[in-house]
Parts: structure tokens; sequence; C-alpha cells
């Protein structure tokens, strides 16, 4: 298995728009949403999150479910690939019920402690009466990505990708505007596009693959399904516990004022756009990687890291300078707030120029995951998140400038990075 940067790119690109979905979704609501109101902007920032971090346990329960399945593909055991997806779709479908039962019960007694504005606070609950239920659909497409991207059959998410934002895009005027149903309005369109981006992605895997092949039959197997959870229990708490280290992150913010979360929340709608591209190399990566260790080649664990990381600089950076020499027409729209935009800019700028370090910690730390050593990485974002709290909570005493709270993404990017290489390096893999 030699993955060129050809390979790696043809693989990634459906990867990249499956990941846009969620991402073009939370944007697509940003951008109508900032036309109603500074409130509701910034309400959407926080409920956003919120519901990002509740969704990442599904997301990171996936990532584990996927060097699993990588692995038995690199070991050319294709019908164990689908007995795999099976019980990670039973798995994740059970964990959609669960977290939307207990966010119904426990958000609103939560975050009525958490946020200061009473108008923010009632902003927030309205989205996530709604978006909650998203999460029915978006936890079984999860598992069918994993199933693909560990199977390096990734096209079909192209097709998802694209209905979602289709879909997204008309609902989100429909009802907050033509309904007149504000930001409640925005969490359904986003949930009943998700609902549309799975039934695309399940008619294509139940039609078009060979089910005898990949073993694509309902079937729970106890011994499997325990093995899928060793694996990815770790794993479901790393972006977990990154996104809620990140809400806290927002929450200092709103504590600047409700301009401030304003602001924030465009920069972090528009950066999104870049992460997707180092959230897609990273998933590759360790996809990769598990399929190398499956075919017995660990010595290309680094070759393959650095030709992902190159790839992704040679993607990312000519969109990020265009984007900081285009700042006023790309805030414009969002809002036609000038005061707005005087706060945007500058942190604008710190927050896009964390890609480069992002991008190599993203990648290192999926390798370390692709290897199977999923605990090692919960261990790592563990230290690095304590290392990031203890950042934002020294800054938010000396400081009241957006720009130097951005810096703290630095902190953590770098750190994850650096832990993770010293790992690869050190540690004999099997």
């Amino acid at each position: 298995m030699n993955y060129t940067y050809k390979n790696i790119w043809l693989i990634n690109f459906p990867v990249m728009m499956s990941i846009l979905i969620e991402q073009l979704i939370n944007i697509t609501d940003a951008i109508f949403l900032g036309h109603v109101g500074e409130i509701e902007l910034g309400a959407s920032a926080l409920a956003g999150i919120w519901y990002l971090a509740i969704y990442m346990l599904g997301f990171g329960f996936s990532i584990g479910l996927q060097v699993v399945i990588a692995r038995r593909n690199g070991e050319q055991q294709y019908s164990e690939t689908g007995r795999t997806f099976f019980q990670g779709l039973f798995f994740l479908s059970g964990l959609a019920v669960l977290l939307c039962t207990i966010s119904k019960i426990l958000s609103p007694m939560i975050l009525s402690n958490l946020i200061a504005s009473e108008k923010v606070y009632s902003a927030v609950i309205d989205y996530l009466d709604w978006r909650i239920w998203g999460l029915m659909f978006s936890f079984p497409f999860l598992a069918l990505r994993s199933f693909l991207v560990g199977i390096t059959l990734t096209k079909p998410l192209n097709k998802a990708a694209f209905t979602a934002v289709l879909v997204n895009i008309p609902c989100n005027w429909l009802f907050i505007f033509y309904f007149d149903m504000g930001i409640a309005g925005a969490a359904i369109a986003s949930s009943f596009a998700e609902l549309c981006s799975l039934i695309i992605l399940s008619i294509h895997v139940l039609r078009k693959m060979d089910r005898k092949v990949y073993g694509l039959n309902w079937q729970f197997n106890k011994n499997i399904f325990h093995h899928v959870c060793r694996v990815s229990i770790w794993s479901m708490f790393n972006p977990f516990i990154g996104v809620a280290s990140w809400f806290a992150f927002f929450l200092a913010i709103e504590h600047l004022g409700e301009l401030e979360l304003a602001a924030t929340n465009v920069i972090r709608s528009i950066s999104t756009l870049f992460f997707v591209i180092v959230n897609s190399l990273a998933a590759t990566t360790g996809s990769l990687v598990s399929n190398l260790l499956g075919a017995g080649q660990k010595n290309q664990i680094f070759p393959l890291c650095n030709r992902v990381i190159r790839l992704g600089y040679a993607v990312g950076f000519p969109l990020i300078i265009l984007s900081i020499i285009c700042f006023n027409p790309l805030f414009n729209i969002y809002s036609d707030n000038e005061g707005l935009m005087q706060i945007a800019q500058l942190p604008f700028t710190v927050a896009l120029l964390n890609y480069a370090f992002a991008l190599p910690g993203y990648v290192y730390m999926n390798a370390v995951t692709g290897t199977g050593a999923t605990r090692t990485t919960f261990i790592f974002q563990t230290v690095t998140i304590i290392a990031y709290q203890i950042y934002l909570w020294t800054i938010s005493y000396l400081s009241t400038s957006l720009s130097v709270y951005w810096t703290a993404e630095y902190l953590y990017v770098i750190l994850l990075g650096v832990l993770s290489i010293i790992y690869l390096k050190c540690k004999k893999i099997p």
C-alpha cells in the first residue's frame, strides 16, 4: 500500500465533503440568524457548540469503529468489515436515543447556570429543543461513514453532503423567515437536512454495494461488539472533551459581552471551513494508518503523515490568505454591523493562522488513533485540555482582548501534536 498524493486526495475529498455537512449546516444557520439579530447570532454559537459536544460522543465512537473496520479491510477480511459496521450501528443508534433523552432533561438546568444573559439563554434553549433530535439521524450516518472510509470507498459521501446542503439552505429561509420561527426554525432545518443525507447514503449502501462480499447482513455478534466497544470507548471521549473545552472558551467570551460573542461566532463559522480540511485529512490518516498496519507496513506511517501534511498545506494556505484579504465581504455575509466587524478583524487573522499548527497536530494524533491506541490519545487529550483550561483561566484575568483569547487554540494543537509525535517515534507499534 503506497498511498500517493493523488490516492490520499481521492480518498479524502468525499470525507471532507461529508464532514462539511455538519459544518455547512452550522454556517448556514449562522448566516441566516445573523440577519435576525445579534442575540440569535451569539446564541446559535453556544447552542451549536453544546450540540456539537454531544454529537462528538457519537463522532468519537465512529472513529474507533472506523479503525477496526480499516484494520479488517487491510487484512483483506472483507466480510468482517460489514459485521463490524453493524455492531457500531447498533451502539450508535442506542446512544442517540439515550443522549436525546438526557439532553432534553438536563440541558436547561445546566445552561441556566452557565449563561449570563437571559435573552441568550432563552434563544439557546429554543434552538436545542429542536436540534437535539438530529442525533437520531446523524449517528446512524456516522456509522455508515465509518464503514465507507474504513474500506476506502468514499465517493458516495459526496452525494450525501450535497443533499444536506441543498436541503438546509432553502429550509432555513422557509422556517426562519417565511414561517417566522426564528432560531427554532434553523434547528428544524438542520435536523431535516441530516435526515435527508442519511436516506441518500443508506440507499447507496443497500442498492449499490455487494452485501455478500462485505458481510452486510443484520446480525448481532457479541465478540465483535465487545471488541468495537473496547477500541471505541476511548476515542468516543476524545473529541467530546475537546469540544467541551471549546464550549468553555465560548462561555468565557460570552462574559465579555454579547457583541464579542457574536463576533466570535462569525470567526468560528468562517474558520470552520478550513478546519474541515484539517479534520478530513486527519480522519483519512487514521483510516490509512490502520490499513497500513493491517497489511504489515508500519514503516510507512511517518511518510504517509508527511504527505498528508504537505497536501493539507498546499490546499489550505492559498485559501487562508485569500480569506484574510477578503475579510470585509466575507463578514458582510453574516452581518453589516460595523462595530462587530472591527471587533472581529484581528482575532479572525489569529484564528486562521492557527491552521499551520492544527494540521500536523491533528494528523499525528489521528495516526496514533489509527494504531488502535485510543486510550493513549484520550490521555493526550486530557493532558492538553488541562493545559488549555489553565491558560484560558489565566488570560481571563490578564486580558479582555479577543485576539489573546484565540491564542489558546495554538497551545492546544501544538501540545497535542508534540505528544503524538513522541509516541509514534518511541512506542513499538504492533
